[in-house]
């Protein structure tokens, strides 16, 4: 049963005043109708901002321009906002935290997606690195302009202590965490990151932020491969399991043996909307897949909500509990993740694309740094003029080559190659 129809929500009791402060204190609106709580404030920050927009083109598996069908950065993160607001909800902890955690959790995310974050962590060694995790910590408090604290800086959209911890994926810096890849702050943003994670224990995530990693894991393993399977890449009525298996150990789970991998798919294939013939593009095909989308999401979700409810712990908001993912339920979504890599991102002609997109990003930060200020948008300009030594200037022309999208991207290039 739904937690939520056993007591309703009430923030107060749940989230206390120090989870709700923000980094400048704000008074209540004189005018604002109807009343809306902190957390759907930071919400509607989020909604507004620019930099949600521009999600709307960078790529999420393929590029955002290459077919009508296929989702980008934005309709992703919508489609795991909507996942992580029912787990959270069904859950009992605030469902506006989790929603605003998942609109934000791709917001550092560079042009050409993962393949472009890779370009940049690699030019950004000497700066402190780049993560779009981290890179996203930055934009909420820092680019996303919309509150100034008594200084002069800028905090970004001042989101509350609660929301920004939910957004934080991996809290830790770089060199600190279990993976040297993955980090979620950099060092001049740490005086923030110490701030939100004020009530946190050591590197354990809160409540929120597990949920949006979950719903970000459920919502891409499922709509990727309805993605692939549109666009001809996939047929889940067959499947190549050897190689799906060997792309899924080197990707996602080393440890896995072909028994477990086996059982997960089996598993899979006893959803009662499991196709048992192949796309064909009809809308009875069409609506077969979006069914099979629902079913899928609702037993992953459900199997998840169970194991967490079966594990205690009380309240379930911030650090009272810990999402718990059966690792049945984990396999299941390794083995949809892996088909689209092998079927989708491991494709010949993928792979050429990726290859110029990386070409084209490292000679665009190249340009933008031999040309700045000029070459930077007013904001990145400033903020270059206020760099204090060449790391911190590198870090400038990240942010801005990060801001942009994928069709600005090509374009900067273009102006900036002939100029």
């Amino acid at each position: 049963m739904d937690a939520s129809m056993d007591a309703p929500l009430n923030d107060f009791d749940l989230y206390d005043a120090r989870s709700r402060e923000r980094l400048v204190d704000e008074p209540p609106k004189r005018v604002e109708a109807p009343e809306r709580t902190p957390f759907e404030r930071d919400r509607a920050r989020v909604v507004h901002a620019a930099s949600s927009r521009r999600l709307a083109a960078k790529t999420q598996v393929v590029g955002p321009a290459s077919d009508d069908f296929v989702r980008n950065r934005l309709t992703h993160s919508l489609e795991v906002a909507q996942v992580a607001r029912d787990l959270s909800r069904a859950l009992g902890s605030q469902p506006d935290i989790a929603e605003t955690a998942a609109l934000a959790h791709d917001l550092g995310h560079p042009p050409f997606g993962h393949n472009g974050e890779r370009v940049l962590a690699e030019i950004a060694q000497s700066c402190g690195g780049f993560e779009g995790n981290a890179q996203t910590l930055r934009v909420l408090t820092r680019l996303e302009a919309k509150t100034f604290d008594a200084q002069g800086a800028s905090v970004g959209l001042n989101l509350t202590r609660a929301t920004l911890d939910a957004c934080t994926k991996y809290p830790w810096a770089r060199g600190e965490g279990p993976d040297p890849l993955k980090f979620g702050v950099y060092a001049d943003d740490r005086g923030t990151f110490d701030w939100l994670r004020a009530d946190a224990q050591g590197t354990r995530r809160c409540l929120e932020a597990q949920v949006m990693d979950l719903a970000d894991d459920v919502a891409y393993s499922v709509h990727d491969v309805e993605d692939g399977t549109v666009a001809g890449h996939v047929d889940l009525t067959r499947l190549d399991t050897a190689g799906v298996w060997q792309t899924l150990r080197e990707w996602y789970l080393p440890d896995a043996s072909d028994d477990e991998l086996d059982a997960g798919l089996a598993r899979l294939r006893t959803v009662g909307s499991w196709p048992t013939t192949p796309y064909d593009g009809s809308r009875r095909s069409l609506a077969a897949l979006k069914n099979l989308t629902s079913d899928v999401i609702g037993r992953f979700c459900g199997d998840v909500q169970a194991a967490t409810f079966a594990a205690g712990g009380a309240p379930m908001a911030r650090y009272g509990a810990d999402l718990v993912v059966p690792r049945t339920t984990w396999v299941e979504i390794t083995v949809l993740k892996a088909v689209a890599a092998h079927y989708v991102m491991q494709t010949a002609d993928r792979i050429a694309i990726m290859e110029r997109q990386r070409e084209l990003l490292a000679e665009l930060v190249e340009a933008v740094a031999a040309r700045a200020p000029e070459s930077l948008d007013r904001p990145f300009a400033d903020d270059w003029a206020e760099a204090a030594d060449d790391a911190a200037r590198l870090r400038v022309v990240i942010d801005q080559v990060a801001s942009l999208t994928d069709p600005s991207a090509v374009a900067r290039h273009a102006r900036l190659s002939t100029g």
